[in-house]
């Protein structure tokens, strides 16, 4: 595999470790600028915005820039987003800031994601973006407790200019190993649009925000039931979630060689999967043992999934190379947003932790009927007269300058 798309992945582990740390260090920033905790969570909302917004927007203004200056475009943007967050005591400035932080890292995912692709090829799409996924799977587990840690012995600011460098480490990883891709063909605005219009696209998407939701909801309030309802002493929860993070990474690493060959296998093993470690997590949530294990099992089935969802729409969307990871950025951001605040929901209603997997396991269930009828629609197509293929534009077609590694 190209080292280039090793230097994508990195970058979006240096970013991914921004939008993952807050959660360890609201306290502290709630603290330092005056404000509740509620409002302090605030900060997390609005990155999940900009990553929501930035993706599509990004993506549809950069379609005919060279792909390393995009990056390196966007990597520039987020570090001076957290320079100047590190630098000021006003609320205000900051909730701003990580909008902007998150909108930069947004277009980063989406031009990365279909360079790490185009580089890759069409037989290595999956290992790619597997890759590429990995480096938020690696900020999954070290962006939360090395965030957290920081923060305790330099302060959250210290956190940010941690961040900070590590972009710009990325930055530089970047300008050395990626080469400069242009597209022989630049790619059209209404093309790339008309190209977004197939519906097993928009399914694609919508299994990428189930599945997402599904293991967010159960992810965001895990350490809390780890205490609160299984009864460990808050020294093991660290422990627990590297374990969910081994297991995060195994499976990405072994769904990214799966979906090359077998990308619907892949996801309704893992989807099925997903279900069955949810309901054995709300009814085994007061046993250890059995919850530590389920926790390993619940990273690896969440996350073996997401290289096939991530390189799925390429040849779904063949004309919208771009827009279409871009999309994908999306949806896996609304997952994101909808997974805890459903179990917020469920709190505050009054119910107890395990019920937050349990609607994990509900969600699971719509994201295997939305990967049902893909299977439907899959087989229409097959059985319908068959078009002449063609490479996705923005991919293979495209001259490379200076290559690297």
């Amino acid at each position: 595999m190209p080292l280039a798309i090793w230097g994508i992945g990195f970058g979006i582990f240096a970013q991914g470790t921004s939008e993952l740390m807050l959660a360890g260090l609201l306290p502290d920033m709630a603290d330092d600028l005056q404000v509740t905790i509620p409002q302090a969570g605030m900060l997390i909302s609005a990155f999940a915005l900009g990553m929501l917004v930035g993706a599509p927007v990004l993506a549809a203004l950069t379609l005919r820039w060279p792909r390393r200056f995009a990056l390196l475009l966007f990597l520039a943007v987020f570090v001076l987003s957290h320079v100047v967050s590190a630098l000021t005591g006003s609320y205000e400035l900051l909730l701003a800031m990580r909008f902007i932080g998150a909108f930069a890292y947004a277009g980063f995912w989406a031009v990365g994601g279909s360079t790490a692709m185009a580089l890759a090829g069409p037989e290595r799409r999956g290992q790619a973006m597997g890759i590429v996924a990995g480096g938020l799977t690696v900020a999954t587990v070290l962006g939360l407790p090395a965030g957290t840690w920081i923060g305790q012995h330099l302060g959250w600011r210290g956190a940010f200019w941690t961040v900070a460098v590590l972009s710009i480490i990325a930055a530089v990883v970047i300008v050395f190993c990626v080469p400069a891709l242009r597209p022989e063909n630049p790619p059209n605005l209404r093309a790339e649009l008309r190209g977004l219009r197939p519906p097993r696209l928009w399914l694609s998407y919508a299994m990428t925000a189930t599945a997402t939701t599904a293991l967010l909801g159960t992810f965001s309030y895990l350490s809390a039931m780890l205490v609160e309802t299984t009864g460990l002493g808050s020294s093991w929860v660290p422990a627990v979630l590297f374990g969910y993070g081994f297991g995060a990474l195994v499976g990405i690493a072994l769904g990214g060689k799966a979906a090359d060959r077998y990308p619907s296998s892949v996801l309704g093993i893992g989807f099925s999967g997903l279900l069955v470690t949810s309901v054995l997590l709300a009814v085994f949530a007061q046993y250890p043992g059995a919850v530590i294990a389920l926790v390993v099992a619940l990273g690896f089935l969440g996350f073996s999934t997401n290289p096939a969802l991530n390189s799925r729409f390429i040849p779904l969307a063949p004309d919208a190379p771009t827009l279409s990871v871009s999309g994908n950025v999306s949806a896996f951001n609304v997952g994101i947003t909808l997974g805890p605040w459903l179990g917020g929901l469920a709190l505050s209603a009054g119910h107890d932790y395990p019920v937050i997997p349990a609607i994990g396991a509900a969600v699971a269930v719509l994201a295997l009927v939305l990967w049902a009828w893909d299977l439907v629609l899959d087989s229409r197509t097959r059985r319908a007269p068959s078009n002449q293929r063609r490479e996705p534009c923005g991919t293979e077609a495209v001259r490379v300058e200076t290559p690297c590694g």
